[in-house]
């Protein structure tokens, strides 16, 4: 029976309910470290690129290759080893995951020149795309459906925010202590660690329909959708390689421009494909529940507004207010406390308000603070930055978790790897397509203001101030959006209960 996804109840969830015994705990330690090391990899490596290029004979140009050579894949193949796992057995995969991103990791380290190394990134991202997903429905099937599950996800979203904010900090720390080198074997040392733990505490999560008398697998398994399959990590990898290129080029370059028109192609065949198949890989009848496609489209926007508001942020404080790498990080750092805080938090929000009403409010809180960084000034700002990105970082992990467990409730067993595939699908797509459309908006806004005659840093000032204007009002738009969407299931609710 699923839980009540949207109306309030009159108590926060009893200790009982929530109460995890030693070996869960173990076992959320473990699933949570992998998204931490997953998350850790997306930002550890940004400041290090110039010393990496330097080292490897990299050109300027070619070092967006470092960070799109694991985005491709650990974005592009989310929907299709979520369903492997799904059919074959999550914890087998989830170990082989790790295993492929520690080699990875020691390769990166170890890279003697640019193909090396961009084949180590490119190894690990399929790593993050096999341990992402199998990580989130091993969480999901383990932990009950209600506060128990709640409150794991509360934690692994605090974590994976942690963890992004954390590598921003330990990658100028260690560039400057250590070099780049550094932040590739700490991926290696830590995904090594849970690799040795995770095996003694995971348990195998084949679903139900799988097995036979006494939990024996039985011989035969539904068939993968091959033309699914193809397609949809096709028209992935098309949109994700797109809009990273737009991002360090714009959008007027062929190769931008086709891989856009390809992957939306791809998939739209994608959806046709999966209406006629007799076993697709993603179950339409799912995506047109309301709390899995509103509570998907409300983990897209905020990741993806989310994570512009922190390269805008970036860009000022470096750009505008000049202030170095390492203070840069200090003062995302502030993200991070208020992250595992609101984490926490979020459980207990949920279980007063609903998921439907925390995730609302959760944006809202998100929009509201990011609009308030339009006073940042030429000058000065780097408090406003800091109290603005910590305060809004308290509504996007609200947000984070309302939306996991909208997304994920009501949901059988056997298809938990399906739906945490489309949830994290949506937090990389989401990271992935953020930045570079409104840097892009940004990025003109900029040259306009130059082009009159204004001041490198006023420009650029100007240019941040329009990226998150806009980023606010579609948080903002979007929040509304899922208000009225989701309401429907609030009214039955209530009126059930």
């Amino acid at each position: 029976m699923a839980i009540d996804t949207s109306s309030p109840v009159t108590s926060a969830p009893s200790q009982a309910a929530t109460h995890l015994s030693g070996r869960a705990k173990l076992i959320l330690l473990v699933l949570c470290a992998a998204q931490f090391i997953i998350a850790l990899d997306f930002s550890i490596l940004n400041v290090a690129l110039p010393d990496l290029g330097k080292d490897l004979g990299m050109g300027q140009a070619d070092l967006q290759w470092a960070v799109t050579a694991f985005a491709l894949p650990s974005g592009g193949f989310l929907l299709l080893f979520g369903r492997i796992a799904d059919l074959y057995g999550r914890r087998k995969l989830f170990l082989t995951g790790l295993a492929a991103f520690t080699a990875a990791s020691v390769l990166a380290t170890l890279a003697w020149d640019p193909a090396s190394f961009l084949a180590g990134r490119v190894l690990q991202g399929l790593g993050a795309a096999v341990i992402v997903p199998t990580g989130m429905s091993l969480l999901t099937t383990t932990f009950t459906e209600g506060p128990q599950r709640e409150r794991a996800l509360g934690i692994s979203s605090t974590v994976m925010s942690l963890g992004f904010t954390i590598g921003m900090l330990l990658g100028g720390v260690m560039t400057d202590a250590l070099g780049w080198r550094s932040t590739m074997g700490l991926l290696a040392v830590a995904s090594s660690v849970v690799l040795a733990l995770a095996p003694g505490l995971l348990t195998e999560s084949l679903p139900h329909s799988l097995k036979g008398m006494g939990g024996a697998p039985i011989p035969e398994r539904p068939r993968m959708d091959v033309p699914g399959a193809a397609t949809v990590t096709s028209g992935l990898l098309a949109l994700i390689y797109a809009l990273s290129t737009a991002a360090q080029h714009g959008f007027g370059g062929t190769d931008v421009i086709v891989g856009l028109i390809a992957g939306v192609g791809l998939l739209a065949a994608f959806v046709v494909i999966e209406s006629r198949a007799a076993e697709p890989l993603v179950s339409l009848p799912m995506l047109r529940r309301r709390t899995v496609a509103w509570g998907n489209l409300g983990g897209l926007v905020t990741f993806a507004m989310m994570s512009t508001v922190i390269f805008l942020l970036t860009l000022y404080l470096q750009e505008v207010l000049e202030l170095s790498a390492f203070r840069t990080g200090l003062i995302f750092g502030g993200q991070g406390v208020v992250a595992a805080l609101a984490g926490a938090v979020a459980p207990r929000v949920i279980g007063r308000i609903g998921a439907r009403n925390t995730l609302v409010t959760g944006m809202l809180i998100q929009a509201v603070c990011t609009a308030a960084l339009l006073g940042l000034g030429r000058h000065s700002g780097a408090w406003l930055a800091l109290a603005g990105a910590a305060l809004g970082c308290l509504g996007h992990l609200w947000a984070i978790v309302a939306y996991g467990v909208t997304a994920t409730s009501g949901l059988p067993d056997h298809e938990q790897g399906l739906a945490t595939g489309l949830v994290t699908s949506s937090q990389q797509i989401g990271m992935t397509i953020g930045i570079p459309l409104l840097s892009a908006l940004s990025s003109a806004r900029i040259a306009s203001l130059q082009d009159g005659g204004t001041g490198f840093a006023e420009a650029t000032l100007g240019g941040i101030k329009l990226g998150l204007g806009v980023d606010a009002a579609i948080v903002a738009v979007v929040a509304v959006l899922l208000a009225v969407g989701l309401r429907g299931r609030a009214g039955r609710a209530g009126r059930a209960g």
